[in-house]
């Protein structure tokens, strides 16, 4: 009886096979069909997906900052709330709508998107990072092991390389014409795990560079403003140049993915390449001139607090002449006689006589 049972379930199982594996095509052309549905916008504000990995990497990333804060108030210490909304809500809030907005639902459908998102994970986001200052929180608020390792890497020779301007900002330049100019691309689109690590890539080598250029937090060789200035001019022609040279191309990049899409709407998809290269070119000249403004403003408020320094250096030690004057000033003198026509000025305190 059990074995007639049993040849029944698995005759049952092996006649539903088909049907299974009709059900799970039939849903990996819906969601395919889903994803491919034109994009406007109109319906891009209410496109949003859910991306477990880069969720759960912000949510642990905030959750540590937070964590500082709340210890360095706990112990009575000042914090500047304009450090904590630039972290939270510009960095970690352009990561979320970076990864979970239209631009992840559609980064590997159109390059122009992909492009977009490109520019909050790399120039956006480690902007606001940087303003944040994780690196001078966590050396707040760590203690033993955990805060001499940071201080070994801060101080480390790979650092002191990595952060200097020069060397930041051609690994900045570099990396995108490695992406796209080569199959590595097109292989981010296929691959789920290399696409994740992709979006990682982009925020670290944009953490790299901005924070070699803005300086808030501690580095190895503090940069001058001057040199920070010199390295964001030099890393502007190139950067526009990639984006006028991918704007320009005739030949398509990551090609035989994207006419395997089929997709039927939007634009062409040489307009979209021109539009992902347009968007390039000038976000990142936009980009540059908020930078120039930072900078400006940094070197300004560096030079007023240094000037202030030496207003109180300088004022202490007039202080400090005025007192000594005084106490001089201050000193009784008495004259005593020796004898006929001579006078000589006694100091007391015993230092003996003292000619007038």
């Amino acid at each position: 009886m059990d074995i007639v049972a049993l040849a029944g379930l698995v005759g049952h199982s092996t006649s539903s096979v088909p049907g299974l594996l009709a059900t799970v095509s039939a849903h990996a052309d819906a969601v395919t069909e889903d994803v491919l549905q034109p994009l406007t916008w109109a319906s891009a504000p209410r496109t949003w997906v859910f991306e477990p990995v880069p969720a759960l990497a912000v949510a642990i990333v905030g959750w540590l900052y937070v964590a500082g804060v709340l210890r360095m108030r706990r112990r009575g210490d000042h914090w500047p709330i304009g450090r904590s909304l630039a972290f939270l809500v510009g960095g970690l809030g352009t990561l979320l709508i970076a990864t979970q907005s239209f631009l992840a639902a559609y980064d590997d459908v159109l390059l122009s998107v992909h492009m977009g998102q490109h520019m909050l994970l790399a120039m956006v986001a480690p902007i606001f990072l940087a303003l944040g200052a994780p690196i001078t929180l966590a050396l707040r608020t760590l203690r033993g092991s955990s805060r001499r390792l940071l201080l070994r890497v801060i101080h480390s020779r790979v650092a002191a390389v990595l952060t200097f301007p020069l060397v930041a900002g051609a690994i900045y330049i570099i990396n995108p014409w490695v992406l796209y100019y080569s199959p590595l691309y097109e292989a981010t689109l296929r691959n789920p795990l290399l696409h994740d690590l992709n979006h990682l890539h982009f925020v670290l080598v944009g953490c790299l560079w901005f924070w070699a250029l803005l300086g808030i937090d501690p580095l190895p060789n503090r940069p001058s403003y001057p040199m920070r200035l010199i390295a964001l001019f030099a890393m502007l022609p190139f950067h526009a140049f990639l984006g006028v040279t991918i704007m320009d191309s005739p030949r398509l990049l990551a090609e035989d993915y994207y006419v395997g899409l089929h997709r039927t709407w939007g634009d062409s998809l040489l307009a979209d390449q021109q539009m992902a290269g347009g968007l390039l070119w000038s976000s990142g000249d936009s980009m540059a001139i908020v930078l120039l403004a930072v900078i400006f403003v940094q070197w300004s408020r560096a030079s007023d607090r240094e000037a202030r320094a030496i207003d109180r250096r300088l004022d202490l030690a007039e202080d400090r002449a005025a007192a000594a004057a005084a106490a001089a000033a201050a000193v009784p003198v008495s004259v005593a006689d020796t004898g006929p026509g001579t006078a000589v000025a006694t100091v007391p305190g015993g230092q003996g006589p003292r000619a007038p």
